[in-house]
């Protein structure tokens, strides 16, 4: 897939608040320092669309893009934040979880994995989750670069026999680096596929 365009259209603090449900959406999640805005702006080839910082949490709306036009890129606020309250991490998981559950026009959740890390708790707990609620969704191991091949393939396979251990089948996996844009093209091929399909049968998001 080309990217002609990516332009920022608005953020919300609430999932009622998001732009009209009429074009199919890809949102990305994961833990509030697993590189995700990074990445986004790998994908997109646009260094500063959506905003990195180094304080993790940093996203605390729901960030909508528009891309080529004719679909949504979805940025959304991290899960399992060390260093905020219960009180806001609660909000954030309402947010999260309202806007997962109600987005009718959310085709799939990307769900990002810190690639140099085992297994961890809270990452297999929200994949469940996604699993229990019937959220179509792909896992995306990120920040390849800082590990040899052989490691970070290694860290995915123990992924994958921790997830077979509740799972039947697998999701989507990929490994990416946002630094060498790595797996940026085989997502967007992913995304490219799945919105001619839903073209060719004519896939309203009208309730």
């Amino acid at each position: 897939m080309v990217i002609k365009t990516a332009t920022f259209v608005k953020s919300s603090g609430k999932w009622q608040e998001c732009p009209e449900p009429n074009m199919p959406e890809y949102a990305f999640i994961g833990r509030s320092n697993v590189g995700k805005s990074s990445l986004i702006n790998a994908m997109m080839n646009h260094k500063d669309l959506a905003k990195t910082s180094g304080t993790p949490g940093k996203t605390q709306l729901i960030n909508h893009f528009l891309v080529n036009e004719s679909w949504y890129l979805t940025d959304l606020p991290g899960y399992g934040y060390a260093k905020v309250s219960k009180v806001i991490r609660k909000d954030f998981e309402k947010l999260i979880t309202n806007y997962i559950l109600n987005r009718r026009n959310l085709v799939n959740l990307f769900v990002l994995v810190d690639s140099r890390h085992s297994p961890q708790k809270i990452d297999l707990e929200f994949i469940q989750w996604c699993g229990e609620s019937g959220v179509p969704f792909s896992i995306v191991f990120t920040k390849a670069d800082k590990l040899k091949p052989n490691v970070a393939l290694q860290n995915i396979e123990n992924y994958k026999a921790e997830l077979l251990k509740t799972w039947e089948d697998l999701p989507e996996l990929y490994l990416t680096s946002a630094e060498k844009k790595e797996g940026c093209e085989e997502i967007l091929h992913f995304i490219q596929k799945t919105n001619e399909f839903l073209a060719n049968n004519s896939v309203s998001f009208d309730e």
